[in-house]
């Protein structure tokens, strides 16, 4: 019996954030080592991403921010998303606050929105996909909002970090196998919003252990084995995690935070 087809999709997070960032994207997309793009609309260098997102006609979606830099809504002053200085709170400061209980899901929906609006307005369509910045749209609460505001603006694509094999990653730092074991279970968690929701998502996942440093020509290799021969979670809850084989999609995502 032949083995189905995989689709590779290397998305090039991250889009926007500095204009030698993005040039370095750019290179890497025409040299045909990437698919498709995410753009962060709140960076310093969003105009500059979405430019030559159109100028070599990249395909291009949403790195939704909720945790670094300026709001892009107008509507958030004194919001809990923000320090006092009226930045995101950081990725880290981000769970804390929302983990207390404090963060208002009404503020995150209104700069969700406000973000995708943004998107349109540099780049002149929807966003292909739609995810989020350092995974802040797996996390408890923001999930619900999240997958609202997907479906509201008829974006049916998301990602869904959880990566096969991650628990044998032992060449990672204590600290982020613990964050990633983190994602990894709010992943798990998000798996029915995002269905129930008519939100769709690739196969396989690699990037939780490729990231930064963890991004070697050494390194990949093993990563894309995992991944190449996975299963996916079966997307129905009520049959539990289930894993079976498939090999239809298969994405990685090069971040670098």
């Amino acid at each position: 019996m032949p083995q189905p087809k995989v689709k590779l999709v290397v998305t090039g997070d991250d889009f926007g954030y500095c204009e030698r960032r993005n040039q370095g994207i750019v290179d890497c997309f025409r040299a045909g080592g990437i698919s498709n793009v995410s753009l962060l609309v709140n960076a310093v260098s969003a105009k500059h991403a979405a430019d030559l997102a159109k100028r070599y006609h990249m395909p291009i979606g949403l790195h939704a921010n909720l945790s670094e830099g300026l709001p892009v809504s107008q509507e958030l002053k004194g919001s809990t998303l923000l320090n006092k200085d009226g930045f995101f709170h950081g990725k880290m400061g981000f769970r804390e606050v929302l983990h207390s209980g404090q963060l208002k899901m009404s503020e995150v929906e209104a700069e969700l929105r406000a973000q995708v609006n943004r998107f349109f307005e540099l780049i002149g369509h929807m966003p292909y996909h739609m995810d989020g910045h350092q995974h802040v749209h797996v996390l408890p609460d923001v999930r619900e909002v999240f997958a609202q505001v997907l479906s509201d603006f008829g974006i049916t694509y998301t990602r869904v970090p959880i990566e096969p094999g991650l628990r044998f990653c032992n060449f990672l730092p204590s600290h982020l196998r613990e964050f990633n074991a983190q994602v990894e279970k709010d992943a798990l968690e998000s798996v029915e919003v995002f269905h129930r929701n008519g939100i769709r998502w690739p196969d396989v996942y690699l990037g939780l252990s490729t990231m930064v440093q963890q991004c070697s020509e050494q390194l990949l290799p093993t990563g894309y084995g995992r991944a190449h021969g996975a299963s996916r979670i079966s997307q129905s809850t009520s049959a539990g995690w289930m894993w079976r084989r498939t090999g239809r999609l298969f994405t990685v995502h090069r971040s670098t935070t």
